[in-house]
């Protein structure tokens, strides 16, 4: 395909997405490719050779001008010659397709919808694509691991067997009379909780809220959640969760999972206010950003007792520090920035992205 012919392809800004101007744009700087190939190498070391095969999955989309966008106003005037879309959350509506007469394809990077006018896309023979990001769902698993490390203190018994190990650690392990009772417990691990039958508040129900609510729900977990904007009746009960006023969820939550992005409006979303209209001993996950909780209302919250267990991931300073306050309480989690990951999970998105972006542009 000559240079001339090369499919113009109009990209929402964001780190991950910009990882389609490597692999489809031969102008991409030795910069970003370099970059790009030093992100994945611990997971993919021949970044150049994924990104070749990638290329012969989808004829006719390699080479791409592929353009970033920053704004709705940079979008707009981009669309008119763009044959495709890549959107997380600028709008894609009428006025937009007025304007692209070349388009074929919107790709939302996601697979809620509510920035793009799917029956205007659907007028103007626009084919509409969604993908269910595997970061989410890694996300979400994460979450769901966090919950379930801090309720079996999985972090705190793991390789402790022998009597003098546990009694070390400040336990009373026994051995029970077996003429009359079984043997579990014999270590007498206090503290111990399930998920099953307990509630989970997750505030924020976007993608990874969404997909941490149908995994809560398979354990048996009452889900509650709030946003701004309620779901639709039809979305509740696919995400089998139910609408609570931030107060009510506060108060009723055993878990409570924080599913926002990091804004200026979210900061310190969780203060001390928030902490103490929680429920004495709930258990707060945060695997969105650590500047949507207070950190120093945080640590008054765990030291007083009254919250009852804490998970973070990513951390308030990246690298963290060895000495870190947190670190000194035995119901505290802090894992590296590692919930999105492996590597492959944005590698398969994309691979899989740009396939579709394929067959819908020979179409």
């Amino acid at each position: 395909m000559s240079s001339a012919a090369a499919p113009i392809i109009v990209v929402e800004d964001d780190p991950f997405p910009r990882i389609l101007q490597v692999i489809l744009d031969p102008n991409a700087s030795a910069e970003r490719r370099a970059a790009f190939a030093d992100f994945m190498a611990h997971d993919l070391p021949d970044f150049a050779g994924w990104c070749e095969r990638v290329r012969r999955e989808a004829p006719g989309l390699y080479p791409a001008d592929v353009r970033l966008v920053n704004s709705q106003a940079e979008l707009r005037a981009n669309l008119p010659e763009a044959s495709a879309v890549v959107v997380e959350s600028l709008q894609i509506g009428r006025a937009e397709l007025a304007i692209a007469r070349r388009l074929k394809a919107v790709q939302k990077y996601g697979v809620i919808m509510r920035n793009i006018d799917i029956a205007a896309c659907t007028a103007a023979n626009v084919e509409v694509l969604t993908l269910r990001r595997r970061a989410n769902i890694a996300c979400a698993e994460h979450a769901l691991a966090m919950m379930l490390t801090l309720a079996r203190k999985l972090h705190r018994i793991t390789g402790l067997i022998s009597v003098e190990q546990l009694t070390a650690a400040g336990y009373s392990p026994t051995s029970f009379d077996r003429r009359h009772t079984a043997s579990s417990g014999w270590p007498r691990i206090t503290g111990l909780k399930m998920l099953y039958e307990s509630t989970l508040g997750i505030i924020g129900m976007g993608e990874i809220g969404r997909e941490l609510a149908l995994r809560a729900a398979a354990f048996g977990m009452r889900v509650r959640y709030y946003q701004r904007n309620r779901l639709s009746a039809d979305e509740e009960r696919e995400c089998h969760a139910e609408y609570a006023p931030l107060d009510a969820l506060l108060a009723d939550s055993d878990w409570i999972s924080l599913q926002l992005p990091a804004t200026d409006a979210t900061r310190n979303f969780i203060g001390r206010k928030q902490f103490a209209a929680m429920k004495r001993g709930a258990i707060l996950i945060n695997v969105s950003r650590a500047a949507l909780v207070d950190r120093d209302a945080l640590i008054e919250a765990l030291k007083s007792g009254h919250l009852g267990g804490f998970a973070l991931d990513p951390l308030y300073e990246e690298p963290g520090r060895a000495d870190d306050e947190l670190l000194g309480f035995d119901n505290v989690i802090l894992t590296p920035h590692t919930a999105a990951q492996p590597r492959f999970n944005a590698l398969n998105d994309f691979n899989d992205l740009i396939t579709g972006l394929a067959r819908a542009l020979a179409r």
